[in-house]
C-alpha cells in the first residue's frame, strides 16, 4: 500500500469496514484498509450475535429500517453465507391472556410480511397455548407465548470472512496497522494516510485519494485528524451473559420485555447468550467492562421469566461491547437513531456510521457509493450477489459451518499429524489444527485475536481460555517464529487481560469496572484509550 498507493483507504476492521473494503474492490476500485487492532476486534466481535430485523423496531413505527435490515438477513440466510447463519425460533412469552397476544402477534405478523416481501426463507410464527408452551419451553412461567424466527451468526467469524473475501477480490489488508495523521494537499484534499505499524513501531505513509471512515464509536477520532468532527456518535454498552445449555430448559430462544428495552436468549451452540444492556459509556473504548451492576440487571430481568432462576454461579462467560450511535434528540442511548449516515467533509474523507451489524453491507456500499465525486463514476455496488469465500449450505457439520467449502483444509491438516486433530482443550469443540489455520490463513497475530475472535474459548469456557493458553502459543509461536521472550510475553498478556476482566466483573459501577479492566495492557501498544 505505502509503495503503490490506493484510491480508497478504508479506516476499521469491523463488519462495515471490511464490507467497504470489498465492494470498492469487486467495482474495480484499488483499495486498501487498515485496523488498528485484530478484525472484528471492537463492536464487530460482541454483538447479541444476530441477523434480524429488530421486532422492536416497529413498535416506533421504523417500517424503512425493519424491512432493510430484513431483507440483509434473508440475502445471508439465501445466497451470501448460509453456512454461517443459523436459523433459530424466539418466544415471546406472554403475561396477559387476551390484549397482550392480540397486539403482540400483529407485530410479529407485520414482521413477517415485511420479511416475505424479501423472499424470506424462515417459517411462519407460531402461536402458543399454555400447555404447548411447556412442552416448547418448560422454563418459562407464562400463560402461553408467541414463537416467530430470525437467525444467528458468529459476528466475529463472519467479520473476518468478509475481509477474506475482500483480499479474494484484490483488497489489500493490513491488522496492527494504526492511522494517526491524514496529509492533505494545500486545497485541503486528502492525498494520504499517515499509519503506525504496531508490531514493528514503524510509520509509513499511504497515498490515497479517499478515506472512508468506518471506525464505529471511533469515527470523531478519525475525522479530527483532517480538520473538525462534524458527525457525532455516542457510545452505548451493551453486555452479554453466556450459560451452560442445561441451566434454562428449552428448545427456543427467549424475548423479553424490559423497563427500557428488550432482552434476548440467545441459542448458542452449547450455551444461551443473555443480552443486552444500552447504557451510555464515555470510557475505554477499547476494552469496555462489564459490572456487576450490569450483569445483576440481566439476571434479574430473565429471572423474571423463568421458574428456575439463574444465578452468578451460572455464568460461564461475560463479554461488553459498544454500539456507535447517532447523536438524536435524546441522550438515552435507547432513543438514538439506530440508522446510519455517510458524511462526506468534501475533502476525501468521507465518514460511515451508525447501523446495526445486519445491516453493514448496505452502509459499506452507501460509504463507497460517496467516493465518486472523487473517483469518478463508479460502477453499481453488487455484493448482494457475491456469496462469501466458502459459502456453501447450511450443514450440521461442525467445521462445515464455521468453513463452509474450506472444512477440508482443516480436516487435511488433521489428518498430517494426530496432534492437529485433537481439541484444544477438553471442554470445548475446537482442534489444534484450527488454530494454526487461524494463524496461516486467517491474519491472526497474538493469542488474543485466536482465544477470543477466531474461537470463543474466552467467552465459551469457564477457564476463559486459560487452560488453553500454552498450547495455543505453542503453535502460534511455531507458525509465527515466536523466541521464548515473545513466547511468555504472549502469554502473560493473555493471563492478565482475564484477570481484569474478572476483576471489572465485581465491581460496581462503570469507573470501578473501567479501572480494573484498563489494569492489563492491550498487547498492541498505544490503543487502551
Amino acid at each position: 500500500m505505502a509503495r503503490d498507493g490506493v484510491d480508497v483507504l478504508v479506516v476499521g476492521g469491523g463488519a462495515t469496514g471490511a464490507g467497504a473494503a470489498l465492494d470498492a474492490a469487486a467495482r474495480g476500485v484499488r483499495v486498501g484498509l487498515v485496523e488498528q487492532r485484530d478484525y472484528a476486534s471492537g463492536t464487530s466481535s460482541r454483538s447479541s450475535k444476530m441477523f434480524h430485523g429488530g421486532l422492536r423496531y416497529l413498535e416506533h413505527l421504523d417500517f424503512g429500517l425493519v424491512r432493510e435490515a430484513l431483507r440483509e438477513r434473508n440475502l445471508m440466510l439465501n445466497t451470501l453465507c448460509p453456512h454461517l447463519v443459523t436459523p433459530v425460533s424466539f418466544i415471546y412469552p406472554l403475561e396477559h391472556r387476551f390484549w397482550e397476544r392480540l397486539y403482540v402477534g400483529a407485530g410479529v405478523f407485520l414482521y413477517e410480511i415485511l420479511a416475505r416481501m424479501a423472499s424470506s426463507p424462515l417459517p411462519w410464527h407460531q402461536h402458543l397455548g399454555r400447555r404447548r408452551l411447556r412442552s416448547v419451553a418448560p422454563a418459562l412461567d407464562a400463560f402461553g407465548g408467541i414463537r416467530y424466527w430470525d437467525a444467528v451468526v458468529d459476528d466475529a467469524r463472519h467479520t473476518m470472512t468478509i475481509a477474506r473475501t475482500a483480499a479474494a477480490h484484490g483488497a489489500l489488508l493490513a491488522n496492527s496497522a494504526r492511522v494517526v495523521g491524514a496529509g492533505t494537499n494545500r486545497n485541503g484534499q486528502i492525498e494520504a494516510a499517515h499509519v503506525v505499524d504496531l508490531e514493528r513501531g514503524v510509520q509509513i505513509t499511504i497515498p490515497t485519494r479517499v478515506i472512508v471512515n468506518a471506525t464505529g464509536v471511533w469515527t470523531d477520532d478519525i475525522e479530527r485528524l483532517a480538520g473538525e468532527h462534524r458527525v457525532d456518535v455516542r457510545a452505548s454498552k451493551g453486555i452479554h451473559l453466556l450459560v451452560p445449555r442445561d441451566r434454562i430448559d428449552a428448545e427456543a430462544g427467549i424475548l423479553l420485555r424490559t423497563r427500557v428495552s428488550v432482552l434476548f436468549v440467545i441459542p448458542w451452540g452449547s450455551h444461551w447468550i443473555v443480552g443486552t444492556t444500552d447504557t451510555p459509556w464515555s470510557l475505554s473504548r477499547a476494552h469496555p467492562a462489564a459490572s456487576r451492576t450490569d450483569i445483576e440487571y440481566l439476571l434479574r430481568w430473565v429471572n423474571t421469566a423463568l421458574r428456575s432462576p439463574i444465578g452468578v454461579s451460572d455464568i460461564v462467560g461475560v463479554y461488553a461491547g459498544l454500539r456507535p450511535l447517532l447523536k438524536g434528540e435524546t441522550d438515552e442511548t435507547s432513543k438514538l437513531s439506530r440508522e446510519h449516515a455517510v458524511h462526506d467533509r468534501g475533502n476525501g474523507m468521507i465518514s460511515v456510521a451508525g447501523g446495526k451489524y445486519t445491516t453493514y453491507r448496505v452502509m459499506a456500499s452507501d460509504a463507497i457509493d460517496a467516493t465518486s465525486p472523487y473517483l469518478g463514476s463508479l460502477p453499481a455496488s453488487t455484493t448482494s450477489e457475491i456469496p462469501l469465500i466458502g459459502s456453501t449450505a447450511r450443514s450440521e457439520d461442525r467445521l462445515r459451518c464455521r468453513y463452509g467449502t474450506f472444512a477440508g483444509e482443516i480436516e487435511k491438516l488433521s489428518a498430517t499429524d494426530p496432534e492437529y486433530a485433537r481439541p484444544v482443550v477438553g471442554d470445548a469443540p475446537y482442534l489444534n489444527a484450527e488454530l494454526r489455520y487461524a494463524v496461516t490463513h486467517e491474519g491472526a497475530l497474538h493469542l488474543d485475536d485466536v482465544l477470543t475472535r477466531r474461537t470463543r474459548l474466552s467467552i465459551e469456557t469457564r477457564h476463559r481460555g486459560l487452560d488453553a493458553v500454552k498450547p495455543t502459543a505453542r503453535i502460534m509461536g511455531g507458525v509465527l517464529g515466536w523466541d521464548r521472550v515473545t513466547f511468555d510475553r504472549e502469554i502473560d498478556h493473555y493471563q492478565a487481560r482475564v484477570r481484569a476482566e474478572l476483576d471489572s466483573q465485581s465491581q460496581p459501577d462503570d469507573r470501578t469496572a473501567d479501572a480494573a479492566r484498563m489494569g492489563a495492557p492491550d498487547v498492541r501498544t498505544g490503543i487502551n484509550e
